[in-house]
């Protein structure tokens, strides 16, 4: 028994071998998501990072880490034939299909709550002036208008996307921060999950200088599928039909 034992021991000590590099670079990987945002003092540098990459590379790592535990679950082979392997390629694969799947569902149902809280904190941490040090103000959607151009006024109005303007009162200085309109997932009101998004938009009436317009918003349910419509009132403005008939 023991020369067979023997012969499967360079397999083993490779699969351990790579198990640990798999574990190890998953924590590489987790490492430098932790020292990004470290090392990110901007907020707002700080946000889109958050939005567009923590998910994605805790997903990344989460598959490295499982790879690494279907090698160490084959590390121990003491005895291998054609219904062995078929037996350990089945249940590894199995296993490891099962635990991304859990993995996945977690950073797209669950996860999102928590990034959420995290942005919104973000979003509105006060800015700090270069020019004064101070704290700065951020203004409301009447006052912000001014330091928009026509372009950006009509993106807003159409809700493709958010601006958010910080001003120094002491300095004048001003800050203009641009944010997707449909950066996140809402919670579903059928099943609470984080996955209610906008998935279509339609001017169902222009704005004009004396009129409000009026936007049909139409939403799904990423998880369970749930349809709902809201319409949205659109701020008189001459600038977003001059900008719409250019379009």
């Amino acid at each position: 028994m023991e020369p067979i034992i023997a012969q499967y021991e360079p397999w083993n000590r490779m699969a351990e071998y790579i198990a640990y590099g798999c574990w190890a670079l998953a924590i590489l990987v987790v490492l430098w998501l932790l020292v990004k945002l470290a090392t990110t003092s901007d907020p707002k540098e700080k946000y889109d990072y958050i939005s567009r990459n923590e998910i994605k590379l805790l997903w990344i790592a989460s598959v490295i880490l499982i790879v690494g535990c279907c090698f160490y679950a084959n590390a121990n082979i003491e005895e291998l034939n054609a219904i062995l392997i078929f037996v350990r390629v089945f249940t590894t694969v199995s296993m490891g299909l099962i635990a991304a799947l859990i993995v996945q569902n977690l950073l797209k149902f669950y996860y999102p709550f928590y990034i959420e809280k995290r942005l919104k904190v973000l979003r509105y941490k006060p800015r700090i002036s270069p020019k004064t040090g101070r704290a700065m103000k951020l203004l409301s959607e009447e006052e912000e208008d001014t330091y928009l151009d026509e372009g950006m006024q009509a993106e807003e109005n159409i809700f493709s996307t958010d601006y958010d303007v910080w001003k120094d009162e002491e300095s004048g200085y001003i800050k203009i921060e641009k944010y997707s309109g449909h950066l996140h997932a809402l919670e579903c009101p059928e099943c609470n999950y984080q996955t209610f998004k906008v998935v279509k938009e339609e001017i169902l009436k222009t704005p004009t200088p004396a009129e409000e317009g009026e936007l049909l918003k139409h939403y799904t349910c990423g998880y369970c599928g749930y349809k709902a419509k809201k319409t949205v009132t659109l701020k008189a403005s001459t600038k977003f039909e001059e900008t719409a008939a250019t379009a």
